[in-house]
């Protein structure tokens, strides 16, 4: 999962992109970039770390241009490292910049007809690098000296054509604008905005709303699924659908987890859809144990916060904060290693004694993955006095890996892959386990948009929307993703 953010102003953009991407951090905390343009000169700073390492006082000062794209990431396959950061760069046709969040699941058939066909050369093992030649051989076909707007969608139909998997992106061509697509499933989200200045309209696509809001655009739409936006320097603005059978499919596990919950997407309040995620949860918690002894519930901070709130509601008990974190610290799932992560765990978290002690305790937390994090959390609620600890998930037990950009490991390393809810609860070491409906969390988000017919539930059901990943494509990714490849490939840049 990654975050992206293109803008189109009418002075220096750079503080703007430095902003949004420190909004989006979230996203991702591997490595950061900013690309600007001046005239006809690119202008680039990225490198691993978080935003705020990554750009210094003298990198924005280099930063000159009225229109950039930036960019923060983690590591879809387990690599790392200063080549893969981005955004990346094409010189031909034009000089074109682009940033790429979601993952492609024909990557390799891709890569071997851009070698083959285009007589293009890749760099790393990132199919951001692969997407960014796609776009630019297509466009180089065309054989503009300057590209019109009809030639940019041309570039983009051939794009889905070739391409399949979960992405949406922003490009920026060097002397005439920025690009935003996204896949013809809009599986990943993109939203896009303007504000008004004394200089005059300024417009921004980013990830997701809360960097628009923040910094004073209002928000227009989502990017449609298949779509492309050009917006042009002089802040003309088209639009066209560049894909054939469209659909909007977004990520549920967005409203689960990785999304901020003031952010809004695809018409669906991501706070809202958490809040019903609670009422679910808690009218299941009482149909299956209504004679429960729950004392309190505790949210797993940060993105259950919204749903054991509304848990805690419903079921009439206290709602605590007993859990205190350390925000210096990324999301663990991520991380690539077992030892890292139960290390990370008791580095990010720490109970307050006074809300476990004596007490029959509720954790609730977004979801389960590896069950790494609540094995420890559960641990340190009984260290610190709890009565007994129970546990529920705000969603469905995650069985299958996801492929469309979020770096869930393979299927073996699930805590929930091949368990009961009863045999996972013993592994975690809960005195009880309530798992959300898969129905429930799916109405929980659909009401917020009674226009998205589907969501890509892929983690909990095995149903990917692309339709292209079967059982050998998951047993390639089960090699790269597993954690002895990973710490095989450790940090090592692909140069």
């Amino acid at each position: 999962m990654c975050g992206i953010v293109g803008i189109v102003g009418k002075s220096d953009v750079n503080l703007q992109l430095y902003d949004a991407l420190t909004l989006l951090q979230h996203r991702g905390q591997d490595a950061a970039g900013i690309v600007t343009c001046d005239r006809d000169r690119l202008n680039q700073q990225k490198a691993n770390g978080l935003v705020r390492d990554v750009f210094r006082a003298r990198h924005m000062e280099r930063l000159k241009g009225n229109f950039g794209i930036g960019h923060v990431r983690y590591p879809t396959a387990g690599s790392s490292g200063p080549a893969l950061a981005q955004p990346f760069y094409v010189n031909s046709p034009y000089g074109i910049a682009m940033a790429h969040n979601g993952n492609l699941t024909n990557m390799k058939e891709v890569v071997d007809e851009i070698f083959q066909q285009d007589l293009r050369h890749i760099n790393t093992d990132s199919d951001s690098e692969v997407l960014l030649n796609v776009f630019a051989h297509e466009l180089h076909k065309l054989g503009k000296l300057q590209p019109k707007a009809e030639d940019i969608f041309t570039a983009m139909r051939a794009v889905h054509n070739r391409v399949r998997g979960g992405y949406a992106c922003v490009a920026l061509i060097v002397g005439y604008g920025i690009v935003a697509f996204r896949d013809p499933n809009g599986i990943r989200p993109l939203v896009y905005g303007k504000r008004e200045t004394d200089k005059g309209t300024e417009y921004m696509v980013a990830s997701e709303s809360v960097a628009l809001d923040v910094q004073g655009y209002t928000v227009v739409r989502d990017v449609a699924p298949g779509e492309a936006i050009y917006i042009e320097l002089d802040g003309t603005v088209h639009a066209q659908d560049c894909a054939e059978n469209s659909s909007l499919t977004p990520c549920i596990f967005e409203h689960v987890y990785f999304a901020r919950p003031d952010s809004i997407m695809d018409g669906v309040s991501v706070h809202k859809a958490r809040l019903r995620q609670g009422e679910h949860l808690a009218d299941k918690i009482l149909r299956e144990r209504p004679d429960h002894d729950i004392d309190v519930v505790i949210p797993i901070p940060d993105s259950s916060r919204s749903a054991g709130q509304m848990v805690a509601h419903r079921l009439g008990v206290k709602f605590r904060e007993g859990l205190v974190k350390n925000r210096y610290i990324g999301r663990t799932f991520i991380m690539p290693g077992q030892k890292q992560r139960k290390k990370s765990v008791r580095q990010k978290l720490n109970a307050i004694e006074l809300e476990f002690r004596g007490k029959n305790v509720l954790l609730v937390d977004d979801s389960i993955v590896r069950g790494t994090t609540c094995k420890q959390i559960i641990q340190m609620a009984r260290e610190a006095g709890a009565n007994k600890v129970y546990f529920a998930s705000a969603a469905p037990a995650v069985k299958f890996p996801n492929v469309y950009g979020i770096d869930m490991p393979s299927s073996e390393e699930l805590v929930a892959h091949g368990r009961t809810t009863e045999e996972v609860c013993e592994v975690i070491g809960a005195d009880w386990l309530i798992y959300q409906d898969l129905e429930d969390l799916i109405e929980s988000s659909g009401e917020g948009n009674s226009a998205i017919e589907k969501f890509d539930c892929s983690v909990f059901n095995g149903d990917y929307v692309t339709g292209d990943v079967d059982e050998q494509y998951l047993e390639r990714l089960h090699a790269e993703r597993n954690d002895q490849a990973k710490n095989g490939k450790g940090n090592q840049s692909p140069l």
